[in-house]
């Protein structure tokens, strides 16, 4: 197939702009992005036609390119179109864009000869992805190159302010109507709605003349900056600023070190005060006089440095040479769904999205297919299938794209033998070395390896025919045998179908081909901690319903700790939850759990705790269980921790100064403006869970002030987890998500500190943040 050869149509956006300063518009943006004259950039704002491919009678040609603010796609329409917006994206939207033939569609309606012209767009969040295919392969190429190259310069490069700066200026680009780089008063309170400030006409008439300096009735060049600089005055850092920069109204090394250890409670040196100014003050002559402007020291508190989380953090600092179940582990239930698991589509897209998100232990329902061919789908339902062999294909591509510690892929099996053995065919030939089919190290295991060991390895964890030992010394072989059903799909099976399509307890037949490849993660029934303690091998693990396991974390909680101090265990949602819901996973972890099994294709708290503990150790999908949980002899019970070596009280002392940037919730709306409130939440044992609130701030998403203090006791804090939600005070229904972060109360960092916000779908709302004092004391 080859792509139609049409003349472009002028880009709409752009007509009202003459070609050379829209050239110019881009060049300037281009030497932002560091890619002055680059071959990849210039072909995307030029242009050109591609394919997207929607089904097989759906392959339409469409124009494509970047506009000049080098961060967002215009592609043309047919349709009638609501407002221009819906023929946009920005590249910030983008999470992947992945070479050939990969996605579903591409696979099914593309032939194989164009596998090097295809190339796909993934976005982040629900959106779907947009197959396209390029009339030659070095167009191909120019794409997918030219949109990775800005994609991770947004993603790596830009520091919280100049992303803030760079979406005020797009939000002024969109006021100005006619596009003549000019701002006339109702341009300005159109601009001003937009971004989420609600004031009168008589403010907004004071701050344009104010600013209007040649009373021309327009704003333009240097009345624009002024006015941008008077929007963005922050009153609560001048004032922090001027506390401290005491050498003439300037920060030197010394006032910055004071600022560092009395405020920041970091005990740092000089050295660190001048790499500070280095890399942060914009100032050439102040740099020269080592000191640090009110500007280099926003710049510091927006960057990393001075975020909430410990920079430290996200990299892998935990000890990694443990057995396996000394930690948490990120793990993902139904994780082929994309939507419910009554009617929804199944998608290896998904094990790709959980994979990127650091999950490193996967569930595979797998079924009897067509042709030979093993499929996977959630049994009994509506959602759709797909074929075990493509799941394993991704797999094998994603699973250490994020981390390299070790994956785990849970079977649930329902196949007869010879589809078995077509399973264990493709886990051989697709994973190759990476798959584990033999102990480590010499003789009968007695332990788990670590993940430090078993780096870059696939594990699975399924039925086997017999134990491990029993293999290791040469026992007589079995060819197949009957064994029962895993526990979850028993359950599944039970909930949806209220009993009437199998008997609990039921059993299938199982092949040595796909018994051979289970070797640490061996699914057995569990029958009770004194059983598992004394018949039960270390590398035997059960799976429980999420009610059957809190009720035993509630009622047996220390020998539920004791139990995953030898074992690995599996805890996975009810099957009642059709809607695929999550259960808090703090309960379970609180009793030593390893793999605590969310549904991560529904956004939500839970998902927002879950990917906020394992945010740390480098997104490695591993943390290292504390030392009382990996205590064999431990006495604590999460239920009723009494005094021991976890109890170790702190008070968290949380100031909430302000907010920036928020955005609209209701963006249809536009004279919709958001009445910001925060929430703090504590997660960990019982005694340790709270809940406070700011009041609301009435319309006023752009630069909220609250000045609150809270207080938190945290006794157990090596458990506890921390929440802050922005909403959108509502009196009337419930109160609108803004954004949210999550964290580990011990990657908490103390002093001033900016708080980046994610959005319900879980990508970072790029310009906003919250503003906070936070102090730890005993």
């Amino acid at each position: 197939m080859q792509c139609v050869k049409r003349q472009p149509r002028k880009a709409k956006p752009h007509d009202l702009l003459s070609k050379e300063e829209i050239q110019r518009i881009a060049t300037e943006n281009g030497k932002k992005l560091g890619m002055e004259g680059d071959p990849d950039l210039q072909h995307l704002l030029t242009g050109n036609y591609l394919y997207k491919v929607k089904s097989n009678s759906w392959k339409k040609a469409r124009y494509f390119k970047l506009l000049s603010d080098c961060k967002t796609i215009w592609q043309e329409s047919q349709k009638p179109l609501k407002k221009k917006s819906s023929q946009t994206f920005s590249i910030e939207d983008i999470e992947d864009v992945r070479v050939g033939r990969q996605s579903e569609g591409l696979k099914k309606y593309t032939n194989e000869s164009l596998e090097e012209q295809c190339f796909s767009i993934v976005f982040k969040g629900q959106q779907s992805n947009l197959d396209l295919i390029a009339p030659s392969v070095e167009d191909a190429k120019q794409w997918v190159s030219g949109l990775d190259k800005i994609k991770n310069y947004f993603s790596h490069n830009m520091s919280s302010q100049q992303k803030r700066k760079h979406w005020l200026l797009s939000c002024m680009k969109e006021a100005d109507k006619d596009n003549d780089n000019m701002m006339t008063l109702k341009e300005l309170k159109h601009f001003l709605k937009n971004v989420n400030i609600s004031v009168d006409d008589n403010y907004a008439k004071q701050l344009f003349i104010q600013c209007d300096t040649s009373q021309s009735g327009t704003l333009e060049g240097s009345e624009i900056l002024e006015f941008y600089k008077r929007l963005t005055q922050r009153d609560e850092i001048d004032t922090i600023y001027a506390k401290y920069a005491t050498s003439d109204g300037k920060m030197s090394v010394e006032d910055l070190v004071n600022f560092l250890q009395n405020e920041q409670r970091e005990p740092v040196s000089e050295n660190v005060a001048h790499s500070l100014i280095e890399q942060y003050e914009v100032d050439e002559n102040a740099k020269q006089n080592e000191h640090m402007t009110k500007d280099g020291f926003l710049m510091y508190l927006n960057s990393q440095q001075g975020m909430i989380f410990n920079p430290e953090h996200y990299t892998v600092y935990q000890d990694m040479t443990q057995p396996l179940n000394h930690y948490f582990i990120s793990s993902s239930h139904n994780t082929y769904l994309m939507e419910d698991q009554l009617k929804g589509p199944s998608s290896t897209e998904a094990y790709i999205k959980a994979l990127v998100k650091g999950c490193r232990c996967v569930e595979l329902d797998c079924w009897d297919g067509h042709d030979g061919e093993p499929v996977i789908y959630h049994g009994y339902t509506l959602t759709s299938k797909i074929l075990f062999r493509d799941v394993i294909k991704a797999i094998s591509q994603y699973a250490f794209k994020t981390s390299e510690y070790p994956v785990i892929l849970s079977l649930e099996n329902h196949c007869t033998v010879e589809q078995q053995n077509k399973m264990a065919s493709h886990l051989w030939s697709i994973l190759g070395d990476a798959l584990l089919t033999e102990p480590l190290g010499d003789g009968v295991p007695m332990n788990f390896p670590s993940p430090e060991q078993l780096k870059g390895k696939i594990l699975i964890k399924g039925k086997r025919l017999n134990k491990l030992e029993h293999r290791l010394s040469n026992g007589p072989s079995v060819d197949e045998e009957m064994v029962s059903e895993e526990d979850e799909a028993e359950d599944a099976v039970a909930d949806a179908e209220k009993k009437k399509k199998k008997p609990k307890g039921s059993k299938i037949k199982l092949s040595m081909a796909l018994s051979d490849v289970v070797i640490y993660c061996k699914s057995v029934h569990f029958s009770g901690f004194e059983n598992a303690m004394k018949n039960q091998s270390f590398y035997e693990m059960s799976s429980f319903k999420e009610g059957k396991a809190i009720k035993l974390a509630q009622d047996s909680g220390n020998a539920f700790v004791r139990h995953n101090n030898k074992q690995l265990s599996r805890i996975y949602p009810a099957g009642s939850r059709t809607d695929s819901s999550n259960y808090n996973p703090v309960e379970l972890w609180n009793a030593g759990c390893q793999i605590v099994a969310l549904n991560f294709q529904t956004p939500g708290k839970e998902m927002d705790i879950n990917q906020g503990r394992f945010m740390q150790n480098g997104f490695s999908g591993y943390n290292l269980k504390p030392k009382f949980l990996r205590d064999p002899n431990t006495d604590f019970d999460p239920s009723h921790p009494s005094q021991g070596e976890w109890m170790n009280p702190k008070s968290l002392h949380i100031m909430v100064i302000s907010a920036q940037q928020l955005p609209k919730v209701n963006k249809e709306k536009l004279n919709s403006i958001v009445d910001p409130l925060v929430k703090m939440e504590i997660f960990g044992v019982l005694r340790d869970c709270a809940a406070k609130e700011t009041k609301h701030i009435d319309n006023n998403g752009f630069n909220p002030m609250w000045n609150e203090k809270f207080t938190f006791k945290v006794y157990v804090p090596d458990l506890a987890i921390v929440r802050f939600l922005v909403e959108d005070y509502d009196h009337a229904s419930h109160n609108d998500m803004i954004g949210q972060f999550t964290l580990p109360f011990n990657s908490l960092q103390m002093g001033y500190r900016h708080i980046p916000l994610i959005k319900k779908s879980g990508e970072l709302l790029s310009s906003a943040s919250l503003f906070v004092h936070i102090m730890v004391t005993d």
